[in-house]
């Protein structure tokens, strides 16, 4: 079965590598790195929107911290003070002159040692940006998409840590995504190792019952998402819902009121059926609508940005 490359990265002018920005074209890596043999690369994504006073980069600092904790995990330090890079960032976002962006900020174990043991490799950051619409498709975000749930489970605890945003866990993660595909889904759920509910293949799993919100516990082998958090403070302080995180079996997902992703780049995407089990009423939900509609207009500049999310790139850091 062919498929047809739908999310081929579109090309912007620089990428902030080691502190200098190099042409697209011109960044490349040894095939001896130690990242291409052993995943050991950490990394972030994340969403610059636009916005009425330019573009506008979604929880900068907290992706930045995310990135740095990332990194002390895998005994992987980044010369580079977290407010700098941060402003790296934003050079990045300005020298592209976009006005709306993806962002992926990588750190990984370059060329100069091949061994399990990664301490010896040198270590490279680099900060790419490019122009990217729907993860999930543009008329997934009200109309929801299909999923099912994956054979494939998520890694153990103490195994290789979920907190950390390794890209070796994400083998995991295409695994589940070609499965689904395969399958014609458009996404798959991952159970972890005792059989609970987990996360997507790049996502979290929010679930509505009775007008409560739950999520897995971090025990569930989840990664901390960012704008997961996002969800929790829209809707316990704005919509004065309550958000439990827990332990979810797998039956709870077909008997679920409503049922949504978040990400930074699913953004928040309903879920209409799971194993061709509709949610709800098979279409976005009212909890799931008014949740994205609050954080839309934040992300975007057209409602009160009460939680500081948005730093602007023309304006600079105010942290």
């Amino acid at each position: 079965m062919a498929f047809k490359v739908v999310d081929k990265v579109k090309k912007a002018d620089k990428i902030w590598v080691n502190g200098e920005f190099m042409n697209w074209d011109d960044c490349k890596i040894h095939v001896v790195s130690h990242v291409i043999h052993y995943g050991s690369a950490l990394f972030e994504g994340f969403r610059a929107y636009k916005t009425p006073r330019g573009p506008a980069a979604f929880r900068l600092k907290e992706h930045v911290r995310r990135l740095y904790d990332s990194c002390k995990i895998y005994r992987m330090e980044i010369p580079y003070p977290q407010r700098d890079f941060a402003q790296a960032v934003l050079d990045t976002i300005k020298v592209n002159k976009h006005e709306a962006c993806y962002v992926r900020p990588i750190v990984f174990r370059g060329y100069g040692a091949v061994g399990v043991n990664p301490m010896p490799a040198p270590i490279d950051c680099v900060i790419a940006t490019w122009e990217w619409g729907s993860y999930l498709g543009a008329e997934a975000l009200e109309k929801g998409v299909d999923v099912c749930v994956s054979s494939w489970n998520r890694q153990a605890p103490n195994t290789t840590p979920a907190m950390a945003k390794c890209s070796a866990n994400y083998a995991s993660g295409a695994l589940i995504k070609m499965e689904a595909i395969l399958e014609g889904y458009e996404e798959g759920i991952a159970l972890d190792r005792t059989g609970y509910v987990s996360e997507g293949s790049g996502e979290n799993i929010f679930l509505v019952r009775d007008n409560v919100l739950l999520t897995p516990d971090l025990g569930s082998s989840v990664l901390a998402g960012i704008t997961r958090n996002c969800v929790t403070k829209i809707a316990t302080q704005v919509l004065g819902l309550t958000v439990r995180e827990v332990r979810i079996p797998r039956e709870a997902l077909y008997i679920a009121d409503e049922v949504f992703f978040t990400g930074s780049a699913a953004e928040i995407t309903p879920v209409r059926s799971i194993d061709k089990v509709p949610i709800g009423k098979g279409s976005r939900g009212e909890v799931t609508r008014r949740i994205q509609e609050e954080y839309m207009g934040i992300v975007k500049g057209e409602r009160e940005d009460r939680w500081g999310w948005l730093t602007y790139a023309k304006e600079g850091l105010t942290w």
